[in-house]
């Protein structure tokens, strides 16, 4: 028996001075971070391999590459691994020390330093690298894209148009955080010390919903319209008619809320009044989208994202993003950031 354990002397904070406490906040923050980033990034993924098993037959999985091994690197190839079903095969690591990698190497996950390689290879990129690491990796990486591969960032202090530039590229997210006001950020972001047992914690997952965060920290909602746009844009380059795309989106979220007018505006389209004009229309492919402009102007879908707040609860039904903490012989089925979590916010059962 170990009779150290939670001995408040021998604690972090015990040699602290006033001062100091008063930055303890910034490790409730730092966390928070790292368990929303992680979790939007896999609801991203999942949408998206959700969507490919759908319009791709030939080849239905996503292959995912993560550029730096850091504590963001780490913990969200750990979080794509466990939360979101995804197979080692499918996901790639480049980092200078592939070598301190055996945890994964021996999951099956490749691992090596050739961020060219991974380029060519991956369908969606996270960048976890630090600001300073940023402009060289994406100079090397930039023409080794291909047109549809998502760019995923994680690294702030780039603004996202300049990272766009760097890369020549307009596929890229960027999630943008801000802090905002809370009574006790700790109590949710420090319930646990790992990203996967947090996933695992319904309350965190209700603090982490893109469409209703909390827990001191807000999430730009033209986020979420990137990641939509991130959908249509792998139909078009699948060839989709844009009446296919639209069947294909409201299936997949099982509503009838989107439109061609909730992605693009279109006079010609508002001009149409006849089941002919409307047959041409929907026969046609949709534009391709700079994700990068989704997210620094409005949208018809960011309109539709603020004013429709029926929205959240038209997530995939069969979205079985976390297992269950709670019941580890049966999956926890959240249903995206939707109903189940929503119900028991509204009944203060959270």
């Amino acid at each position: 028996m170990d009779l150290t354990v939670n001995l408040t002397s021998l604690g972090f904070e015990a040699g602290l001075s006033a001062d100091e406490r008063d930055l303890l906040s910034l490790r409730s923050r730092c966390a928070s971070l790292t368990v929303a980033g992680c979790a939007h990034a896999v609801f991203a993924y999942k949408l998206l391999s959700l969507l490919r098993k759908k319009v791709n037959a030939e080849n239905t999985h996503l292959c995912v590459g993560v550029v730096g091994a850091g504590l963001m690197g780490k913990q969200l190839a750990t979080a794509l691994l466990s939360a979101s079903r995804l197979e080692p095969r499918h996901i790639n690591i480049s980092t200078r020390r592939p070598e301190t990698l055996g945890e994964y190497s021996n999951m099956g996950v490749a691992c090596y330093f050739d961020n060219i390689r991974l380029a060519k290879w991956a369908d969606m990129l996270f960048l976890c690298v630090l600001p300073c690491q940023l402009a060289q990796v994406c100079t090397d990486i930039g023409c080794h894209l291909s047109s549809g591969c998502l760019v995923y960032c994680f690294t702030s202090a780039v603004p996202l148009n300049r990272l766009a530039v760097l890369l020549n590229h307009s596929s890229v997210i960027k999630p943008q955080y801000e802090f905002v006001a809370c009574d006790d950020v700790s109590r949710i972001w420090l319930l646990h010390d790992q990203v996967t047992a947090a996933l695992q914690d319904k309350e965190v997952i209700c603090a982490s919903d893109p469409l209703s965060m909390n827990g001191g920290l807000f999430l730009d909602q033209r986020w979420l319209s990137a990641v939509l746009y991130s959908l249509l844009n792998m139909c078009t380059a699948q060839k989709l008619g844009s009446g296919k795309t639209l069947r294909l989106l409201n299936g997949l979220f099982e509503t009838n809320t989107f439109t061609y007018h909730s992605f693009v505006h279109s006079p010609s389209a508002s001009d149409l009044n006849n089941p002919d004009d409307l047959s041409l229309l929907f026969g046609s492919l949709f534009p391709w989208i700079s994700l990068v402009g989704a997210q620094t102007r409005d949208t018809p879908l960011t309109d539709l994202v603020s004013r429709d707040k029926d929205l959240c609860h038209t997530w995939p039904n069969d979205f079985e993003m976390f297992p269950s903490i709670f019941d580890c012989a049966e999956p926890f089925t959240y249903t995206g950031y939707m109903l189940l979590i929503n119900k028991s916010t509204r009944t203060g059962t959270t």
